[in-house]
């Protein structure tokens, strides 16, 4: 092992390590390295050319002291693994569950967070997807805008803690996704541009700056960053941000090149390695194998499903969830996967979206009722809860869990938290911290929103508010509230998705709807069982069925029918 880094922009490069000044040499392609010994630990730091001020390695892999501070050399060996017996869990059949470390406990910590792990195996998580951990400038953050993306941020533990993490999810059977981003960095705290022209400034994206996949280094720091997590830390997925933001016209696509590499990775250590990319574009190319023209990226998140539920249930037809009002908008996204398929989409002002092959898995779209994107990015970060009544609230979770699809849950869903998750920063530069509150705040008057309910994002209450309240689902005296019987809900659910192999099979071409705008009913067949779903006020007359799976309320029978009450859904044997 040796220090190298990469600085085309540097004249000269000086290796700081523990107090002392090393030269380094320079070697092709803009790299500079030093045969000094990294030993765990130690603190070092780069200057370049006359600069006294150390700046951190970009590949850093532990910032115990900010992200301006100086870096610590972490041997990601050093740590006694436990799970020489882990071996990997696919992603079909799979329930993942999606989780913010800082407001997950009130502790805000990788080890406090372990130490929830028997609720998720009570639940029947199969994966934990960790938002963004890496090293970001400030206390708290949402994670998307961090800077060095090697390094665990310091306040959820640092890497040591990260380990302990993956080997405790290990242990409960729990597999581990990493939310990375790697289309754009944080507004505070970068100092890659010092190094090298990691960003192209001639493209920018909603956050930014896009970063420069022209150029092979910059390639390889994500390529690179995307195998340590899995390679290091025993991870076994990673969650692409927001991939369409990254524009690379290269013969070979950046997220074909990620997909080839963590492919070669699992033949070598043998076990499921997985990409998840969030797209909002609709095109198979991405989840496609290479051998059919694609990229071969394992799934994708899709907002499709989201959206068609979230009006079913709530009514809501603002913006982009206006073209989903129909109930057919949802039977169409649950038997085809995409809504929009190359049809009109009225926010976007144009058709959109490409149909999924013939053949397609449906585990290949991950989908939800809630994530902290449709929740943190409303003006209060108000989630499903605070709107819809249990009734409904059973039915999103029957939605959700009984989709064709892989089905996730956003932390504290599973009991309807009253917690709101709302939009917080915490960047240490006044100005752009008062930039980032004026920014959301006309974002949301533009909407008709007063500015003064909008929660100020710096305000350390807002990250407060965000934390979820564990004695609500564990009430102290046992007594059986909203919250315990939700849980109740999701817990026999999940159950169930176990238990009826109709429920994870795969094949899209098994699934088939019916329904009724004027009626308020949709039925969607799975092979041999039926999901049925009452959103109206009145009963609906449902087929007799040999046997009654699951239902959110109790049935009642009718001249040989059975009534679903209204507001109401159940899983029927047919």
């Amino acid at each position: 092992m040796s220090f190298e880094v990469w600085a085309p922009h540097a004249r000269t490069a000086t290796l700081l390590l523990d107090g002392s000044r090393l030269a380094m040499r320079a070697a092709p392609d803009g790299w500079w390295t030093s045969d000094a010994e990294p030993r765990h630990g130690a603190a070092y730091g780069y200057l370049l050319d006359d600069d006294d001020t150390p700046l951190p390695d970009p590949r850093a892999r532990w910032q115990p002291d900010g992200v301006d501070g100086l870096s610590r050399v972490h041997d990601p060996s050093a740590h006694a693994w436990q799970d020489s017996g882990w071996t990997g869990r696919q992603l079909a059949g799979g329930l993942i569950y999606e989780l913010h470390v800082g407001t997950f406990t009130p502790e805000g910590t990788l080890d406090a967070a372990a130490a929830r792990l028997p609720h998720l195996v009570d639940l029947g998580v199969d994966f934990v997807e960790l938002l963004p951990v890496n090293a970001f400038d400030g206390p708290r953050n949402w994670g998307y805008d961090g800077v060095l993306w090697y390094a665990v941020d310091e306040s959820y533990g640092g890497p040591d803690a990260y380990q302990r993490f993956v080997d405790a999810c290990h242990a409960a059977g729990v597999g581990v996704i990493q939310d990375v981003v790697y289309n754009h960095l944080g507004p505070s705290g970068n100092h890659l541009p010092r190094f090298g022209p990691y960003l192209r400034e001639d493209d920018e994206n909603t956050w930014g700056a896009g970063v420069d996949l022209r150029l092979p280094a910059v390639r390889a720091h994500i390529v690179e960053n995307a195998l340590m997590w899995l390679r290091d830390h025993h991870v076994d997925a990673l969650r692409l941000d927001a991939v369409h933001a990254l524009v690379d016209d290269s013969p070979t696509h950046i997220l074909q090149e990620l997909a080839e590499e963590v492919d070669a990775l699992s033949a070598h250590l043998r076990r499921p390695l997985t990409l998840i990319a969030e797209s909002d574009l609709n095109d198979p190319t991405l989840i496609s194998p290479r051998e059919a023209g694609g990229y071969g990226v394992h799934a994708q998140w899709s907002d499709d499903y989201h959206h068609a539920v979230h009006v079913a249930l709530t009514g809501e037809t603002h913006g982009y969830y206006a073209d989903f009002a129909p109930l057919s908008a949802l039977a169409k996204a649950a038997t085809r996967g995409f809504f929009h398929d190359g049809t009109w989409s009225s926010f976007r002002g144009r058709a959109h979206g490409r149909p999924l092959p013939p053949g397609t898995p449906a585990w290949r779209l991950v989908t939800y009722t809630q994530n902290h994107d449709q929740i943190g990015n409303r003006a209060t970060g108000d989630r499903l809860a605070a709107a819809l009544d249990e009734d409904l609230l059973a039915v999103a979770a029957l939605l959700c869990l009984a989709s064709p699809f892989t089905p996730m849950l956003f932390m504290g869903e599973e009991w309807a938290a009253s917690t709101p998750w709302q939009f917080f920063t915490s960047h240490p530069d006044p100005q752009l911290g008062e930039a980032t509150r004026e920014g959301r705040r006309e974002e949301f008057a533009r909407m008709g929103w007063e500015r003064e309910t909008v929660p100020d994002p710096q305000d350390p209450a807002t990250f407060a508010r965000s934390r979820l309240d564990w004695s609500e689902p564990y009430p102290a005296d046992g007594a059986p509230t909203r919250h315990t019987r939700i849980l109740a809900v999701h817990r026999a659910l999940a159950r169930l998705r176990r238990a009826e192999p109709d429920l994870v099979d795969p094949r899209l071409e098994r699934v088939s709807a019916e329904w009724s705008d004027d009626e308020r009913w949709i039925r969607l067949r799975r092979g041999g069982l039926e999901i049925v779903v009452n959103l109206a006020d009145e009963p609906l007359r449902i087929r007799p069925a040999a046997d009654v799976l699951f239902a959110t309320a109790p049935l009642d029978e009718d001249d040989g029918a059975m009534l679903l009450p209204p507001r109401a859904g159940a899983v029927v044997r047919i």
